[in-house]
């Protein structure tokens, strides 16, 4: 017993008719596949903004604190003023003779 394989052979004559069909399955899957990407695309914009809105809801105390902060410089400037403060350079001479 002997196979033969033939590509477009007899059998497989391409006319017409499977030319529109396989058009026909093209374009119905390319529709499909936009339609999924676009309610993909509308699932993320919808999780992202409720995500974001959470995340602001949160941090409102923390942001109103922040906004009520004085400037850091003053900040450092009151807490010089509190404490004795002395700047200058240290050298260290370590004996060796121990």
């Amino acid at each position: 017993m002997r196979m033969r394989y033939e590509l477009n052979g007899p059998a497989r004559a391409a006319g017409p008719l499977r030319k529109l069909v396989a058009l026909i399955v093209t374009v119905a899957v390319f529709v499909l596949a936009l339609m999924f990407s676009a309610v993909l695309l509308v699932v993320i914009a919808i999780v992202g903004t409720i995500a974001g809105a959470y995340l602001w809801w949160k941090t409102r105390e923390m942001r109103k604190m922040m906004r009520n902060m004085p400037p850091r410089e003053m900040r450092r400037e009151e807490k010089m003023a509190d404490e004795k403060v002395f700047e200058g350079e240290v050298i260290r001479v370590v004996d060796s003779q121990h």
